[in-house]
């Protein structure tokens, strides 16, 4: 008897007809189930009223080879008919396949990385890699992730495709089924393709659950995968505020920390943060309509996948925390230090939501020994990480942004209007878009540059719209006031690290006009004046740029230059 031999992947297979015509790919459970497209079976013609009850299922990664029939396990064809929705079938073996297999669905981001996929286009029975680049999906509707195309010219997904495995390639989850295909796209210059997530899979068949491996991406809030309702967070306009601030900077190129009040003498309740969070959680999609989403207010809805993580720190310990992110996030794990480490060097960056800060098990300790560090490194790293409160944040905690919902108090000398106030907001949002460029470009490359202030146009814009509603409002010359005094403080940091770009740029100029000078008389190959040169030039050139020690060192080259004009 031949032994059963796997080459690589054993979980894939060939859906077809009963023909034997190939009609797209599958994912192999165990010996009983295969996952695919709902539209494949129907291609099949298996569809539920369809021509026939049964397709046919082919290996392609074991030896020797095997065929089954294979029928919709009842309950389990979910198909959206045109829209990006659902699209996923799970089928039975009328007989084991004997190979073995057990295969895993793992829950994993979607916002970025990189997966392969192996499916049957025309002519290639036998399949066919391709490689794609996850990016999430900025649509307001659906619940597909989107793929991109990662070089011209390889091969690309289509028709033959869909219900393959999507298998991530790099990183933590390297190697594991993260989702399968559902759909290509082919325009004139362009060629995406969708794939349907392991937890949007879990919510429609939760049968397989037992396939399924890895943490959730939403535990926040008491209640799971449901959204609370647009009239109860969307028709209070400090919630909508809030909302709409945040999306703002989530769905932006923006990364660094963002600091929320959820309770206070506002009152303002974490609702609409859940609520939030959950229009981008792939399981969260599945339960709500396009309509719904479509329908909700602009910069209140966030694109699937926008937040890697989001969880719920009340009552928890450091210790629950650190191993929620170490699941969701694939990471080798290890003690607090470990994971942090792990997550800032993390490719591509975390999108990290943690609510209720203030009422875990030890707060002082989740901060001092994760969080943190994390806000304090956010902003270099790439990490958007949203820290939620019910009362005051920690006084030393680093943050970019304040969300903080109280009203703001302050002696104002004169009435200011809505529209005034609108104006100085929109002159500081502006003043801060064009820090923020600065810093990025010159502001990571020296040593003791000055710090960034965090931005106050969010905040701002949230306590301008809830004071607008009543004006004339008191509050509308404080808020004047704060934009006024945060424009302040831009200026003198776009001034001070204008100055350490200054001084860069004349130790730079100055060293290259010796160096052309010194090469003119005695040489390019003057190995005093090299050896005096060298560290000079890597001292402005090393980051971060430590400017007093490179100033000395160019001062010596120069001195060095100029006393050797004197000797001659």
């Amino acid at each position: 008897m031949a032994l059963h031999h796997h080459s690589d992947r054993p979980w894939r297979v060939r859906v077809d007809d009963e023909e034997g015509a190939p009609c797209g790919a599958g994912v192999l459970l165990d010996d009983r189930h295969v996952l695919t497209c709902a539209h494949v079976v129907r291609y099949a013609g298996a569809a539920p009223g369809g021509t026939t009850s049964r397709v046919r299922i082919s290996s392609v990664a074991c030896r020797p080879e095997w065929t089954r029939t294979a029928h919709v396990a009842p309950g389990t064809w979910v198909h959206g008919h045109g829209t990006q929705r659902g699209d996923v079938a799970l089928l039975e073996l009328d007989e084991p396949a004997g190979c073995g297999t057990r295969t895993t669905l793992w829950k994993a981001p979607i916002s970025g990385g990189t997966v392969q996929v192996y499916g049957f286009p025309h002519d290639e029975p036998f399949g066919m890699g391709a490689d794609a680049r996850l990016a999430g999906s900025g649509h307001r509707q659906g619940e597909w992730g989107l793929l991109k195309r990662m070089r011209e010219g390889d091969p690309w997904i289509e028709r033959g495709y869909s219900g393959a495995g999507a298998v991530a390639v790099g990183g933590e989850f390297d190697g594991r089924v993260i989702g399968i295909v559902v759909a290509e796209y082919v325009g004139a210059d362009a060629k995406a393709a969708w794939m349907l997530p392991t937890e949007t899979i879990l919510t429609y068949l939760p049968r397989i659950e037992e396939f399924t491996g890895g943490d959730r991406n939403d535990e926040l809030g008491p209640s799971y995968g449901e959204l609370p309702g647009d009239g109860d967070v969307l028709g209070d306009p400090l919630r909508l505020a809030l909302t709409q601030e945040l999306t703002r900077l989530l769905d932006s190129g923006w990364s660094g920390t963002v600091v929320v009040g959820t309770g206070g003498t506002t009152a303002v309740g974490d609702s609409w943060l859940v609520r939030l969070v959950r229009t981008a959680d792939p399981a969260a999609r599945a339960t709500v309509t396009d309509a719904e989403l479509t329908g909700a207010p602009g910069d209140t809805v966030l694109g699937l996948g926008t937040i890697d993580a989001a969880y719920d720190a009340r009552g928890r310990s450091v210790a629950d925390v650190s191993g929620y992110l170490t699941g969701r996030f694939g990471l080798p794990g290890g003690n607090t230090h470990e994971v942090r480490r792990q997550l800032l060097r993390r490719t591509p960056p975390a999108c990290l939501v943690v609510g209720g800060v203030d009422r875990a098990q030890d707060p002082e300790a989740l901060v001092r020994e994760l969080l943190g560090q994390l806000a304090a490194r956010a902003r270099s790293r790439g990490v958007r990480l949203v820290l939620g409160f019910e009362g005051v944040p920690p006084a030393g905690l680093a943050y970019d942004v304040s969300l903080d919902p109280e009203p703001l108090s302050g002696e104002a000398a004169r009435g200011v209007t809505a529209v005034e106030v609108h104006r100085a907001v929109g002159l500081l949002a502006a003043e801060e878009d064009a820090a923020s460029a600065l810093q990025q470009e010159w502001g990571v490359r020296f040593f003791a540059a000055p710090r960034l202030p965090p931005r106050a146009a969010p905040r701002l814009r949230v306590r301008l719209a809830v004071a607008r509603a009543t004006e004339p409002n008191p509050e509308l010359a404080a808020i004047h006031d704060r934009a006024d005094d945060a424009r302040a403080a831009l200026a003198r940091f776009d001034h001070d690290l204008r100055r350490l770009i200054a001084a860069h740029e004349d130790l730079t100029a100055g060293l290259e006009l010796h160096r052309v000078r010194a090469a003119r008389y005695f040489g390019v190959e003057d190995r005093r004046l090299a050896e005096r040169h060298a560290p000079a030039a890597r001292a402005l050139g090393t980051e971060p740029i430590d400017l007093g020690a490179a100033r000395t060192l160019v001062r010596h080259y120069i001195d060095e230059v100029n006393r050797r004009f004197e000797e001659r």
